[in-house]
């Protein structure tokens, strides 16, 4: 079997899982047990195996297992189109997250290269009534998908901003100071733009290609919230924050650039914005984003992401459940999928792994059961 899936995973010392081994076969995966139990962890290990800081954003220091602060260690063997990897990534006590590719140390950008992910947790659910920043964040994860060294463009640029605004709040007026710092984020920057573009175009694309029971979301990228205009590209970019320093030194911070984009969604046959939608539309809105973004990728890649769905079933009615289960695996992807009981897999049948998560004296259980 070709294509993107993990054939084995294992755990050590990593959050509430001292030892844990799954084998895996490229079929979807439930993962049930009672809350607290480590279903969750789970799915934040599998999500180490792409760049970055996984489903939680936590730091290399809080993943490790309480109170023995040994560090932690996860491995596992990645089938990745037609080449198989070892990839493991581990963080001692204090030390920064490092990673190996079949032995050989790595970047981490070398993960998205071979291992495309993209994820939805509880706190997304509210991803279309809060603050842009988590729509920015929600929206880089899938150009990662396409574009792997997207990851760099963005740290690059928010390094030379940080450097920027540093300046800009100790009042420095020297033009000379600026032009360096301003050129790097203009490069990286114009990258950026590029890149979220391309990302929703083909998206927008994949959805029109379908037919789903999930509903389409007419989607637009705008340079800061409710501005559909805006500098674009290196050079328009460069001249931006150049014009904008007077301004920005008032402010004490940079007002223009990549950093103000959204990311607005309408529920296209309502016609209403997914701000206004009920929850159940909303989460659903999502979920026809990401089922949009693994077709979008399929075509692209060779391959479909791994989906990393947690909770997924929360806000969905036993219908749209089904629909999205029969959708994945039509689609092919290997999905991790969490909740409190097996009822809420039924409908996959035998097209899923099946696997119960417990704990027992302070020691998690993980075992493949019969759907």
């Amino acid at each position: 079997m070709t294509g993107l899936y993990l054939k084995s995973l294992t755990l050590s010392h990593f959050r509430s899982h001292r030892r844990a081994e799954l084998t895996l076969d490229g079929r979807p995966v439930a993962i049930f047990g009672a809350n607290g139990a480590g279903k969750t962890n789970i799915l934040e290990a599998v999500s180490l195996m792409s760049p970055g800081r996984g489903l939680r954003g936590a730091a290399a220091e809080d993943m490790g297992r309480k109170p023995e602060g040994v560090g932690w260690k996860l491995s596992g063997v990645l089938q990745s189109l037609h080449q198989v990897h070892e990839v493991v990534t581990w963080a001692e006590p204090g030390a920064s997250r490092q990673v190996t590719i079949d032995d050989k140390a790595a970047a981490q950008v070398a993960l998205g290269r071979i291992a495309r992910m993209t994820w939805l947790v509880p706190v997304m659910d509210r991803l279309w009534i809060e603050g842009a920043d988590g729509r920015r964040k929600f929206l880089d994860r899938l150009a990662m998908s396409f574009e792997p060294n997207h990851a760099q463009a963005v740290l690059t640029y928010e390094k030379a901003m940080r450097e920027r605004n540093r300046l800009l709040k100790d009042q420095q007026r020297d033009a000379h100071w600026y032009a360096a710092l301003e050129a790097q984020m203009a490069k990286a920057g114009g990258d950026i733009q590029a890149n979220r573009a391309r990302t929703v175009a083909l998206i927008i694309g994949a959805q029109m290609q379908a037919e789903t029971a999930f509903p389409a979301a007419e989607l637009q990228l705008l340079h800061a919230e409710g501005a559909a205009d805006g500098p674009e590209g290196e050079e328009a970019l460069a001249d931006a924050f150049a014009e904008s320093r007077p301004r920005d030194l008032m402010a004490g911070r940079t007002l223009v650039g990549p950093h103000r984009a959204d990311l607005a969604a309408v529920y296209a046959e309502k016609g209403m914005p997914a701000k206004e939608c009920s929850t159940g539309e909303q989460k659903a809105l999502l979920v026809s984003l990401i089922l949009a973004h693994g077709r979008a990728l399929s075509q692209d890649f060779g391959a479909p992401p791994m989906l990393l769905l947690d909770e997924v079933s929360a806000h969905l009615d036993a219908d749209r459940r089904a629909a999205l289960y029969d959708e994945i695996v039509a689609l092919g992807a290997q999905a991790f999928m969490t909740g409190t009981g097996p009822e809420l897999f039924t409908e996959l049948g035998d097209r899923a792994m099946h696997i119960h998560v417990s704990e027992d004296a302070g020691q998690s259980r993980i075992e493949e059961v019969d759907p």
